[in-house]
């Protein structure tokens, strides 16, 4: 009877008689990120990326994550502002995408469903300005001498 008392109860992780819990800590809250650096290591593992994986590479991987969602999210919620809503939806993420280089460059092969197109207008289709203006603009092209190279 003794000795099954002085036993730890199962799952005690160390502490004697099982004491109170200590609050876990997250590695998310330890890195100070929002991605969930845990779920992440563990897709990284199952997902047989390579044989091991480090410690580090979870956080830099959640941590790159974040910053382009936050990034996308800025811009998008900056569009649907612009376009006087509340809420984003597809087209508003398309236009902040492709209205930004870099963005427009990472993503560049990727289609957002209901996002539509950029608006825009070959200029070979645009009507032919008046004649009357064409004439003021090709005379004074005409009067100045061509530049020496």
């Amino acid at each position: 009877m003794d000795a099954a008392t002085t036993k730890t109860t199962k799952g005690a992780g160390g502490r004697k008689g099982g004491g109170p819990r200590k609050k876990s800590v997250t590695k998310s809250v330890k890195a100070g990120l929002q991605f969930p650096v845990g779920r992440i290591a563990r897709f990284l593992k199952k997902g047989r990326y390579a044989q091991r994986v480090g410690t580090g590479a979870p956080i830099y991987l959640a941590a790159v994550l974040e910053y382009l969602a936050a990034e996308v999210l800025e811009l998008a919620g900056n569009a649907a502002r612009d376009n006087k809503k509340s809420r984003i939806i597809p087209r508003h993420v398309l236009l902040a995408v492709r209205n930004d280089e870099e963005l427009g460059k990472l993503l560049s092969g990727v289609t957002i469903a209901s996002g539509g197109v950029l608006p825009n207008i070959n200029p070979v289709l645009l009507p032919k300005k008046s004649s009357a203006s064409e004439e003021k603009a090709s005379t004074p092209k005409a009067t100045k001498s061509p530049k020496k190279a």
